[in-house]
């Protein structure tokens, strides 16, 4: 197992418990790492030390490294030089899972490069409305290969590219591919590489799985089409599933009113309609209960959550917006934006944030790379530069006006100043609750 953060303890853990024989490594040889490595009872290594890789590489049958392990690391190479197997998270979970005595649980899974994660959280919240005990899995709080031991009925799997990457068995009854946009071009070698990650979602469907694709997307559509799945698709006003007359419809007829919806941005309409696509069409969840779903559904943190109203002014959290596409959904959601946008890039091409002129009317650029910022933005409209968060928020209060939006939507990562994009959300919001705080700006 290499990469001991919390999927790769997980991994780690389940293997030991099934008696399989592991040796650990990382890049770093924290104390962390020993004391986990002695509860285990298994041998450590620092993969730093070229001499020790290459002697652990001739003794493993297979190498299952963490999602964050990028595929051109040098353990990753050297693995796939020796014909190595590579196994992701996912992959070990489904193979254990497969072998479950009284079967398998059921499977929905979802991918795509934005609303991943909302889209899962709808769709166990579907599940459980339909009385199913479900987890949201994967690329959440919780590994799907640490959920395997719980009572869960039915697994609602968030899968990123870097868990579908090394797949060879991994299928879900159902399935949704939301869309695809440059990112994580920093741990995969290219866009090419990337969408075939995503394409092993259904790499192995057999007859009787279901394959969601938006209907707008050739690409994605073709791959569906292409596969043993049954192929459905959703869009915002056309597909199987789609909006139409104030409705969200399927093929059987209208789920709910949108205005019956807790929160009801264009994004949000498209995601319950995939997550309402794979639970109906996997024969678990009736329309009654996604309507029951979504009327009640609330969205996890630091995803275009508001904060607090200054002086007329709606403040917004979008700290989980770590890429242009990600951004760019959150700003089509409002007018007048005063956005807070940078960080630490990943290789992307950030122009795409200024593509909606017309949305945003000031910048203040954040981060190691708040100078690509001020590129994307130059001669589209003012921009400014803060040089830590509370500067950001107090020279954002400045150059909104009531009726604005302020929109923490970064495009970029937050390694720069953070060590997550949860901690940079919190910053956000602290300071922008302790701007609240204080006396009224002053007129111009």
């Amino acid at each position: 197992m290499f990469g001991l953060g919390v999927a790769g303890m997980a991994v780690a853990n389940a293997l030991h418990q099934r008696g399989e024989s592991v040796i650990l490594g990382d890049d770093q040889a924290t104390k962390q790492h020993n004391e986990f490595a002695l509860s285990l009872n298994c041998e450590f290594v620092d993969t730093t030390n070229e001499t020790a890789v290459l002697d652990v590489m001739k003794r493993i049958g297979r190498l299952a490294p963490a999602p964050g392990i990028s595929e051109s690391h040098p353990v990753v190479s050297a693995a796939r030089q020796m014909g190595l197997p590579i196994s992701s998270e996912i992959e070990l979970a489904y193979n254990f899972e497969e072998k479950r005595a009284g079967g398998p649980r059921p499977m929905l899974g979802i991918t795509g490069t934005d609303g991943k994660t909302t889209t899962t959280l709808m769709t166990a919240a579907m599940l459980q409305a339909a009385g199913h005990k479900s987890m949201a899995v994967g690329n959440t709080e919780t590994p799907l290969i640490a959920a395997l031991d719980t009572d869960t009925q039915v697994f609602a799997i968030e899968c990123s590219s870097f868990r579908l990457a090394n797949c060879e068995n991994f299928r879900t009854r159902a399935s949704v591919w939301l869309n695809l946009a440059p990112d994580h071009l920093d741990w995969h070698t290219s866009m090419e590489s990337y969408a075939e990650a995503k394409a092993q979602l259904w790499a192995h469907t057999r007859a009787g799985d279901v394959a969601v694709a938006p209907i707008d997307d050739e690409l994605i559509l073709r791959i569906a089409q292409q596969s043993t799945a049954r192929t459905v698709t959703f869009g915002a006003m056309k597909g199987d599933y789609h909006a139409q007359d104030g409705c969200l419809n399927t093929p059987h007829g209208s789920i709910m009113k949108i205005s019956d919806m807790k929160r009801a941005m264009p994004h949000d309409i498209t995601n319950a309609l995939a997550a309402a696509a794979i639970s109906i069409e996997s024969g678990l969840v009736e329309p009654s209960h996604v309507a029951r779903a979504l009327s009640e559904f609330d969205n996890a943190p630091h995803r275009i959550e508001f904060v607090e109203m200054i002086e007329g002014v709606k403040w917004y959290n979008d700290s989980k917006a770590t890429s242009p596409h990600a951004a760019a959904v959150a700003i089509k959601s409002f007018q007048n934006i005063v956005l807070i946008a940078g960080g630490r890039n990943k290789g992307l091409d950030l122009s795409e944030l200024a593509g909606q002129p017309g949305h945003v009317k000031a910048v203040v650029a954040i981060g190691d790379d708040a100078q690509e910022i001020e590129k994307a933005f130059d001669g589209v409209c003012r921009v400014v530069r803060g040089e830590s968060m509370k500067e950001a928020v107090r020279l954002a209060r400045t150059l909104a006006v009531s009726g604005d939006v302020v929109l923490l939507s970064p495009a970029c990562t937050s390694y720069d100043w953070y060590n997550n994009y949860m901690e940079r959300g919190e910053d956000f919001m602290q300071c922008v609750h302790d701007e609240a705080k204080l006396k009224p700006k002053q007129s111009k």
